[in-house]
This record gives C-alpha cells, sequence and structure tokens, in this order.
C-alpha cells in the first residue's frame, strides 16, 4: 500500500463516550479490567445481560431454529424426500459463503443416507442467468427437490422455471429480499419483511446449518435416528468459515457459531481443508479469524471470480488426500492468479482516479469498463470504497452487459438508492452494505447520475471523512501481558467486533525507521517505560516525525509479538497527531 492511500492526516478521530459510573458498575459485576470495561461501554452495551450474553454466550444459548418462518415446512419437505429416496440438489453460490453452506448441507443428508448432488454456478462472466442454469442438471440426476443455499431471495422468475419442471425449490438465503418472494415450498430468510427470527446477521452458511439444526431436532425428538447419530459440532468449522468469509457480524449467535467453530478447526478430519491450512501455512489449533480472512478465504473465493467454484465444495467433501493434496494446490494457483488480475484492474482504476481528480467532487463513485474482469470487481469496489470512504460502483462490461459490485460507508446504506433505480437495473441483490446488479451498457451514464445524486443529498462533508473509533484512554502502565490475556473474553474479532482501538500520549525517543519500505518502526515512551509501534502503511509520514522526543498522541491496537521465542508487547498503530 502506497502512503498516499490512507493518509492518516485526514483520519477523523471518534472519542469514546466516557460513562464513569457505567463503568465502575461493569468492572465490580464482572471483575475485568477497567480499560476492557471501558471498550464494553464505549461499543454501547447497555445491560449486564447484553454484557454476559457477550462475554460467555455458549452452543446451548444458540436460538431455535423452529423460530423461522417456514422452518417447519422445510423440515418436513426434506424428511420426506429422505423417506422416498429422492435425490436433493443443493444449489450454492459461487462465494465462501455458498460453498461452505452448500458442502454443510450435502454432508448432512448424506451422513442421514439420503442422496445429495451439488451445482455451483460460474458467474466470472457478466452472466445474469441463476438457478435455471441448474434445470438440466437436476433433470438429469432425477432430484425432485432444490435447496438454495445463499441465493434465491431475488430469483423468483427463475425458481418458478424451476418449479414448472416438478422440481420443488426451498430457499436458504439471507440476503435482503426484493419486491417479490420466491413461490416455493419453503423460505428461510431472516431478513424477510415479517420474519420471526431474531438474528438478522446469519450469512448463508449460518442458514443452512439452521437447516441442519431443525431437522436433526425433528428427526431425534420423532425417533428416527438417535441423538448420537450426527453431531452437529463437526460443521462449526464449515459456519465459521463462511461467516467470516462474508463479513458477518460477530453479534449475537454469529459470535459463538464462529467462537465455537474456530475450536473445531482443531478437530475437523477434512482432509481438504487441512490441507489448503497447510499451503496457507495457518495451524488448525491457533487459527484466527485473521487467519480465515486474509489467508483461506481469497483462495477459496478466486474460484468463484476466476475458476471453477464448485472444486471448493469438492475439497471440502474430499476423503482422499493425494486429491486434496493436488486440488489445494490448484486453489493456490488460482489465488495467485487471481492476484495478478487484481493487481493489474487495480492500477488502472487508481490510475483512471488519478487522472480525473473531480471525481472525488462528488459523494459516490461509478466507475465502469470493458478491461476489468468481473469476477474481481469486489475486491476493488471494497478497496476503493476504504480508501475514498465513499459509495463505491464497480461495473465490469461484457456483451453489453454490465455486471456491477457495490460496497458503501455506514452512513449511506445501498438498497434504497438501488430500488429507487430499479427501472435502470436487470436486477441487483445483497445487503445495505454490500450489493451487485446487473445493467445494460446504455442505461449506465444514466444509472451513475442518479446514483450519485442520490448519494450527493443523503451524505455530508463529514460523513466521506474517513473515521478512526476509538474504544479507551490507557497508559503503558496498563499494558501487561495479563491485560492483553484477559482482552482474548473480546475475541472472536471481525465486523461489527473489530479489534480495540485505544489511545494515550507519548514521547518518541528518536526517529522511525522504514521496515519493508512501507512501515514505520517508532520508538515510543512514556512514564519511563519505552515500547515499540508499528505503523503499517504509514512510511510515507516518516518525515513529519524525525524530531527526537515528539509528543504525539497514538492511535493503537496492542499485541503479543513473538520473535525468536521471545514475547515482547507491541503496539500496532493506527494513526498519530503530533502535540
Amino acid at each position: 500500500m502506497k502512503a498516499d492511500e490512507e493518509d492518516p492526516k485526514h483520519l477523523l478521530w471518534v472519542y469514546p463516550n466516557y460513562k464513569p459510573d457505567w463503568c465502575e458498575s461493569i468492572i465490580g459485576e464482572f471483575n475485568i479490567h477497567p480499560v476492557t470495561a471501558q471498550i464494553l461501554v464505549s461499543r454501547g452495551f447497555s445491560t449486564f445481560e447484553e454484557i454476559h450474553s457477550f462475554l460467555y454466550a455458549k452452543l446451548p444459548n444458540l436460538l431455535s431454529p423452529s423460530l423461522f418462518m417456514d422452518m417447519n415446512k422445510a423440515v418436513e419437505r426434506v424428511i420426506y424426500a429422505l423417506q422416498k429416496n429422492e435425490p436433493i440438489l443443493i444449489y450454492g453460490d459461487n462465494d465462501v459463503d455458498g460453498i461452505t453452506g452448500t458442502t454443510l448441507l450435502v454432508e448432512f443428508i448424506r451422513l442421514l443416507g439420503g442422496t445429495a448432488y451439488y451445482y455451483i454456478p460460474h458467474r466470472t462472466s457478466a452472466n445474469s442467468s441463476t438457478i435455471t442454469d441448474a434445470i438440466t442438471f437436476a433433470l438429469e440426476k432425477k432430484c425432485t427437490l432444490l435447496i438454495t443455499v445463499d441465493c434465491g431471495i431475488t430469483a423468483s422468475k427463475e425458481i418458478e422455471e424451476v418449479v414448472k419442471n416438478n422440481i420443488d425449490v426451498i430457499v436458504s438465503d439471507h440476503h435482503e429480499p426484493t419486491d417479490k418472494i420466491p413461490h416455493c415450498v419453503a423460505t428461510l430468510n431472516p431478513k424477510l419483511i415479517n420474519s420471526t427470527y431474531p438474528n438478522r446477521d446469519l450469512t448463508g452458511v449460518g442458514v443452512a446449518f439452521k437447516l441442519a439444526h431443525a431437522l436433526t431436532n425433528e428427526l431425534v425428538s420423532s425417533g428416527k435416528i438417535s441423538s448420537s447419530t450426527i453431531d452437529l459440532k463437526r460443521f462449526l468449522d464449515l459456519v465459521a468459515l463462511g461467516t467470516v468469509a462474508d463479513m458477518g457480524a460477530l453479534k449475537g449467535e454469529n459470535r459463538v457459531l464462529v467462537r465455537y467453530g474456530l475450536r473445531q478447526f482443531a478437530q475437523t478430519k477434512r482432509i481438504g481443508l487441512l490441507q489448503l491450512m497447510e499451503i496457507c501455512e495457518v495451524k488448525p489449533n491457533t487459527i484466527s479469524t485473521t487467519d480465515i480472512a486474509s489467508k483461506i478465504a481469497p483462495r477459496l473465493n478466486s474460484l468463484g471470480r476466476i475458476a471453477d467454484p464448485e472444486k471448493g465444495v469438492e475439497l471440502m467433501l474430499i476423503h482422499d488426500s493425494t486429491a486434496a493434496t493436488h486440488l489445494a494446490k490448484e486453489l493456490d494457483a488460482n489465488n495467485t492468479k487471481r492476484q495478478q488480475i487484481e493487481r493489474h484492474d487495480s492500477d488502472d482504476v487508481k490510475a483512471f482516479i488519478h487522472a480525473h481528480p473531480s471525481l472525488l467532487d462528488q459523494k459516490a463513485l461509478v466507475l465502469h469498463s470493458d478491461k476489468w474482469h468481473p469476477g474481481i470487481i469486489p475486491i476493488i469496489s471494497a478497496r476503493i470504497a476504504k480508501q475514498y470512504n465513499r459509495p463505491t460502483v464497480i461495473i465490469a462490461v461484457e456483451g453489453g452487459i454490465g455486471k456491477g459490485s457495490i460496497r458503501t460507508i455506514p452512513e449511506f446504506p445501498l438498497l434504497p438508492a438501488l430500488r429507487k433505480n430499479t427501472d435502470l437495473l436487470l436486477n441487483f441483490g445483497g445487503h445495505d452494505y454490500a450489493a451487485g446488479l446487473m445493467i445494460e451498457e446504455g442505461n449506465i451514464l444514466k444509472f451513475k447520475k442518479s446514483f450519485i445524486e442520490c448519494a450527493n443529498q443523503v451524505l455530508n462533508n463529514d460523513d466521506i471523512v474517513p473515521k478512526l473509533h476509538l474504544d479507551a484512554r490507557v497508559l503503558f502502565e496498563d499494558l501487561t501481558f495479563e491485560f492483553l490475556d484477559s482482552m482474548q473474553l473480546l475475541e472472536p474479532y471481525g465486523m461489527g467486533n473489530p479489534p480495540p482501538i485505544l489511545y494515550t500520549d507519548v514521547t518518541q525517543t528518536w526517529p522511525p525507521k522504514v521496515i519493508g519500505k512501507m512501515h514505520l518502526k517508532i520508538y515510543l515512551e512514556q512514564n519511563e517505560r519505552m515500547l515499540e509501534g508499528i505503523g503499517f502503511g504509514l512510511s510515507g509520514y516518516r518525515s513529519q516525525l524525525t524530531k527526537k522526543n515528539l509528543n504525539l498522541q497514538i492511535a493503537f491496537t496492542p499485541h503479543v509479538n513473538v520473535f525468536l521465542s521471545k514475547s515482547s508487547i507491541q503496539l500496532l498503530v493506527k494513526d498519530f497527531k503530533i502535540k
């Protein structure tokens, strides 16, 4: 990352909300460190019950799957299929969430003795068809039931075509529904307008897990299987992988599922997943959400972006060690190829913005080209949205059709703006903060004008200034190994529960060193205690820090750095202010 890509001078620090009495109550009730208590205050916890659930919730605290509307209909139809030996087709989206959810249901149905096939569409080109492309496959395999995973809620017309072929459909999805709900046997989606399920934040694999959970409950209670037939914990590695990869909010039961899912990696029997972790240099016993997001998920996602996503399910289900090794290496090679394409297209997008600085006079970015790979644009849109802190639409055009990926900021939910432009779009779907669309090339400029106008009306100048939300003020004397160990209570970190950012006043004892061309090693002192800071991507600002004994306020996340078997406390510096 170049220094000008994330200029700390432009970050707006948002200081914590201090409530001393409430903080003292938390310390007394839970016997936790004052800084940890302040982090909970800063993040809006207002009752002991909320805090206890956040810190200590366990698997038995998961919500009942029966709270889903239509779950009883879905369970009844699947059990009927199992009793009649009907082949079942699991149709999943081509990202990690879809791949893991598909794997989960295929494996689950096969463990029950049923026949399950899987189909993951290739959508690396600007092809707007969904689900109907599986009809031929379903008919060949004599499937009379199709279950979607992580897709289907916006595919009413396509599902109608499937049903015309005497194939029943169960939709399991977590995306926001559009106006018309598909006509099918059951629709499982926590985001339905009249949903009775309390957790809107489940991802696609989470909904698939809930279906497996409900089926297990019914089969056990009716005496069709014993309680020892299936241990649902075996699927939690898949749930954690898909939830983290899809940036599911790590609150409520998502947090419980991921916490226990990370532990399940140490017990996993999935040969393909173990081979993939070995290639990623990730240890099953110590895997973190960061390992999933930065190492495992990109390799699986590369299949849906530039190759064959069905190989992701194949890798998760495979029992042959040699074949698993070969397939894991293929994924790694695909990821390398994906990175090359991504670098090329990303540089092209950045060069265009640099050559047209007036684009940043607007509060949204809408860019399109026939040079960009449609499988790569989600990565680029996310990066550009973060870099410029604006709603960003990146559209790859192919054969007169544009495939768009959209990412945004908290102040600008996407779906109202997309619904306003329905007449210009072939289709769209997703969430308020990440969505996709299909559009005819001739409508792109009209859509661009309308989308940017909408952003300009909704957002003010402060909204598009990148912000740094601080959790608590600390002193160096607070930063002990014991304190860092106690902060593990707040893990796992991820979307909706980022690593805490602390701040304090320090003296820089001598000028920083540039390491790895892009990063700064900073030498900091407070009350005669010295600590090192690492500022990733901040090397361009060394010239501001050349004075000795410079007084700074720093924002950072502390962590334990292990080098040559020796542990030390290091500060990951996010930003600084010269005092």
